[in-house]
C-alpha cells in the first residue's frame, strides 16, 4: 500500500510563512512527478505548483514569486515553502505524486490533506 501523508498546515496571520511537507511511503520504486494542489470551501480544486524528478518547476499564476516547490529524491519527499500568504490562500492542501509500484504500473496517488488557514 503506497500513501502519501502531508504535514505543516497551520493558522497564519497575512504576510505570513509556512512550510508544507509530503512524504510517500510504502511500495515504491520510483517517485515521478510530484505536486500540490488546494480546495477552498465552496470552490473546485486547483493546481498550485508541481515538480519532476529531475527538479523542474512550474506554478500556478496566483502563487508565482511567492510559493516554492522542492523535492528530496532520497527521501521521497516533496515541500511547499509558503510566503507572504494571504486570506485567500486558505484551503486544504493536498499532495500529488505518480508513484511506480511494479515494473509495469505507475499510480497517480493524493494525500489527505493538510489545513492552511490565512487569517488576522
Amino acid at each position: 500500500q503506497v500513501q502519501l501523508v502531508e504535514s505543516g498546515g497551520n493558522l497564519v496571520q497575512p504576510g505570513g510563512s509556512l512550510r508544507l511537507s509530503c512524504v510517500a511511503s510504502g511500495s515504491i520504486l520510483s517517485v515521478y512527478d510530484m505536486g500540490w494542489y488546494r480546495q477552498a470551501p465552496g470552490k473546485q480544486r486547483e493546481l498550485v505548483a508541481t515538480i519532476t524528478r529531475g527538479g523542474n518547476t512550474d506554478y500556478a499564476d496566483f502563487v508565482r514569486g511567492r510559493f516554492t516547490i522542492s523535492r528530496d529524491n532520497a527521501k521521497n519527499t516533496v515541500y511547499l515553502q509558503m510566503n507572504s500568504l494571504k486570506p485567500e490562500d486558505t484551503a486544504v492542501y493536498y499532495c500529488n505524486a505518480a508513484i511506480k509500484i511494479s515494473w509495469t504500473r505507475t499510480d497517480n496517488v493524493r494525500g489527505q490533506g493538510t489545513q492552511v488557514t490565512v487569517s488576522s
